[in-house]
């Protein structure tokens, strides 16, 4: 049985400290962050690929991976988190201050209660999802990584295990970690959840 094996890894803690950061903040890793990421890959170097998000938190680890090994990486712009309109740089305290009811609506459905201004999930979904489909065909039978985001992550974690649109939010994502994909001619596996390739 032919399999495709996909390796995803999140981008480690950006500089600036924790806030909402969809494809309209563009902050670099932060020491702790590009520490994270080469604390989860450590040597491992098996990819035949690597695909990147063009935000510089993912970008710039994933140029920087490709020269370590000798490995070609391609820029994807659909791999760009969602986008978080009016809430885009702020952090959570943040948000709560003259927007505690839409702050809650949105924990509660964040589903149909986005921010002002935020990409419809349907549509990110779609974004990420075509740009997934089309790299398992065009890497079919190869093991690549993809450097992304949380929301990115989520929605081909949703994608593999056919949940809902909802069930993105209930998937947690840690900064530097590594989920594995196996694809067959069957459908997907999740193999491994916010883990390490470090021995």
């Amino acid at each position: 049985m032919t399999e495709t094996v996909i390796d995803l890894i999140r981008h480690g803690q950006p500089a600036g400290g924790r806030r909402y950061r969809g494809h309209g903040v563009d902050d670099p890793l932060s020491e702790k962050g590009w520490s994270q990421m080469w604390h989860a890959v450590g040597n491992y170097n098996d990819w035949n690929h690597i695909i990147t998000s063009p935000l510089q938190r993912c970008q710039a680890f994933a140029f920087a991976l490709g020269e370590r090994h000798g490995i070609n990486v391609t820029v994807e712009s659909r791999f760009k988190e969602v986008g978080f309109g009016e809430w885009e740089g702020l952090s959570h305290d943040e948000i709560k201050i003259g927007r505690v009811t839409d702050y809650q609506a949105f924990l509660r459905d964040p589903v149909n209660c986005r921010p002002h201004g935020a990409e419809p999930l349907d549509d990110f979904i779609q974004r990420v999802s075509s740009a997934y489909e089309e790299a398992i065909e065009r890497y079919h039978s190869n093991h690549f990584l993809i450097v992304a985001h949380a929301g990115v992550m989520r929605a081909i974690i949703a994608k593999t295990v056919h949940a809902s649109p909802a069930g993105l939010y209930r998937i947690k994502i840690s900064n530097g970690g590594i989920t594995r994909i196996r694809q067959t001619e069957t459908g997907g596996v999740l193999e491994l959840l916010n883990g390490k390739l470090s021995g």
